[in-house]
């Protein structure tokens, strides 16, 4: 069973993966494999109640690959952690099948309470690089979380999160295809920059409307020198340059 469970491990980096060349260059180079092996040597010495010797296996998986897996997290099959560095899972956290992590991802908890107070991951997540997903929430199966995002409530199924804190892109849900790297689909804006952006569109209309009512003004005779002035102060081309 154990070798099995290698053997699935091993070619989920080659599905996820296009670096991976060989069997024996997965085996020997890279981390997020071996600290994936060594947790679950750790797990079950949590589950026959060795806890201190399970923490001590887990340090020293923390000490060779750069990642932290508490030996009571609960993870599922053919989990994958590109290049690893950073990533960080806390006690409670249960990561379902296929899930797909990459470097500096925190599955961590938001309470110094007891009992359930990290994430629920469910089966063929992908989480960005950076990620931080915080609290006993659930985050859906086939979900995606953008790099760095910020993720303190539940993800619908299908979803993409992204931003600080994490929204949900619904072009996305709409959209999604395939298998993405980081997290995030091809539309990469975030949900602020592009309620900014339709704020200047605005913006720019109704400047537009402005103009077109001091012309009608002028050619009645009124002078409106001084109102065009106030509105030419207003460049709303700069704001779209500060905001790109």
């Amino acid at each position: 069973m154990i070798f099995k469970n290698i053997k699935e491990d091993i070619s989920s980096v080659f599905d996820r993966d296009p670096a991976a060349r060989s069997t024996f260059e997965v085996l020997t180079c890279y981390p997020g494999l071996h600290a994936r092996i060594i947790h679950r040597l750790a797990n079950s010495l949590w589950k026959a109640n060795l806890k201190w010797l399970a923490r001590f296996v887990s340090h020293i998986a923390r000490w060779l690959t750069g990642i932290e897996i508490h030996p009571g997290a609960t993870i599922g099959r053919r989990f994958f952690i590109d290049h690893g560095m950073g990533v960080v899972i806390g006690q409670t956290a249960e990561i379902g099948d296929d899930v797909t992590l990459y470097h500096g991802v925190t599955l961590g908890g938001t309470s110094w309470k007891h009992g359930k107070r990290h994430p629920t991951l469910g089966n063929g997540v992908v989480v960005g690089a950076g990620a931080k997903i915080l609290g006993p929430i659930r985050i859906g199966e086939n979900a995606k979380i953008g790099s760095n995002a910020v993720v303190v409530k539940d993800v619908p199924a299908g979803s993409t999160a992204a931003g600080i804190p994490a929204r949900i892109l619904d072009e996305e849900k709409k959209n999604s295809t395939g298998f993405n790297p980081y997290g995030i689909g091809n539309d990469q804006n975030d949900p602020v920059n592009k309620a900014l952006h339709g704020l200047i569109g605005h913006s720019v209309t109704v400047d537009q409307r402005i103009d077109f009512i001091l012309q009608q003004l002028e050619k009645m005779g009124v002078r409106v020198d001084d109102e065009r002035a106030t509105a030419d102060k207003f460049d709303p081309n700069h704001l779209n340059k500060i905001v790109d």
